[in-house]
């Protein structure tokens, strides 16, 4: 089965750079606590690592 992120916006996004926002927004996150699910893949690693400081990363199988 393949392998999936679950990925949960900890920390607000005021006083963040634009490029950190609009990660956040690819990512599918708007609010703070609201958690998605992305497929594990080095695109969505990649984007979580640029605003890890702003976010909670757990695997789950899908």
């Amino acid at each position: 089965m393949a392998k999936q992120l679950q990925i949960t916006l900890k920390r607000s996004l005021i006083g963040r750079p634009e490029t950190q926002r609009k990660t956040v927004a690819a990512l599918g996150l708007r609010k703070l606590h609201q958690t998605v699910t992305q497929a594990d893949n080095a695109a969505i690693r990649g984007m979580v690592s640029q605003v890890q400081h702003l976010v909670d990363v757990q695997e789950v199988e899908a």
